[in-house]
């Protein structure tokens, strides 16, 4: 199941990029400068478009994978997308599907930006974190340094999947 305006992605994957321009500069720049180790030369010698490229094509990555993580209509075609009906339009399983809908609001209930906020926050304290912290005990880091990527990663987690949520289309055979 792709959106029908999988073009979103491109913008969503430049959220990223926009809050690491002030996260990682006016709001926590020199502390986390401090707490990475990283001098003011190493800053004005690195190669940023290489640097803001990469990031921008792994978020755009990230984005395509983010909505298994936060919306709920995913799940839905791994539940049912075997099934020779799911491809169907008014097969018997959509018109179930459409019935439960209609009373539960099953699949589009959470189509809106805090649900996927809410996810997304989820999903940076559950996986993202942890990862981070992981990391950082090995590399000897500081409780202070992996707090300001974990800060970062909730905000940029909570954004995209707001946005996921909130503007991505998932088609279904109704």
């Amino acid at each position: 199941m792709v959106p029908t305006n999988f073009w979103v992605n491109f913008l969503i994957a430049l959220v990223p990029l926009a809050v690491g321009a002030v996260y990682y500069g006016p709001l926590f720049g020199k502390l986390w400068q401090r707490e990475a180790g990283v001098t003011d030369e190493q800053m004005q010698n690195a190669n940023m478009l290489k640097i803001f490229g990469l990031t921008y094509l792994y978020s755009f990555l990230f984005v395509t994978f983010l909505p298994l993580l936060v919306v709920h209509q995913t799940g839905l075609s791994g539940l049912f997308g075997m099934l020779p009906e799911w491809a169907e339009s008014g097969s018997a399983l959509w018109q179930d599907l459409n019935l439960l809908d209609e009373k539960w609001g099953m699949y589009s209930r959470h189509l809106h930006f805090g649900h996927g906020a809410l996810h997304g926050v989820l999903g940076a304290l559950f996986i993202v974190a942890p990862v981070i912290c992981i990391n950082g005990l090995f590399e000897r880091k500081s409780w202070k340094y992996m707090l300001i990527h974990v800060g970062y990663w909730i905000i940029i987690m909570a954004l995209m999947g707001g946005l996921v949520c909130q503007f991505l289309n998932w088609p279904l055979p109704l």
